[in-house]
């Protein structure tokens, strides 16, 4: 018997704040974490900070990856994450 191995997809993502500041988090369903963020449920960061809007992403298939690669990028300077936001702009799509 060949069991199926259901492959979960985790996305790590910058979104800009109304006030111009950047959240980085991670999920499993970025359509509903970012609805969440805009609805008021979603972080703390980000409730009086609405309307917010993606601006970059990153997909994993391995959830410890996710979380180790969200941890870089919330220790990167603004100006870095600024770069990372660039770059991926230049590739012609948010995130890779």
């Amino acid at each position: 018997m060949i069991s199926e191995v259901a492959v979960i997809i985790c996305y790590v993502y910058i979104v800009r704040c109304a006030d111009g500041t950047f959240y980085t988090g991670w999920t499993t369903d970025l359509k509903r974490r970012l609805r969440a963020h805009n609805d008021g449920t979603g972080a703390r960061y980000t409730r009086p900070r609405r309307p917010v809007s993606l601006i970059y992403h990153e997909t994993f298939t391995d959830k410890i990856e996710a979380q180790k690669r969200e941890w870089a990028i919330k220790h990167m300077t603004r100006k870095e994450k600024e770069e990372l936001v660039r770059q991926s702009s230049d590739a012609g799509a948010p995130g890779s």
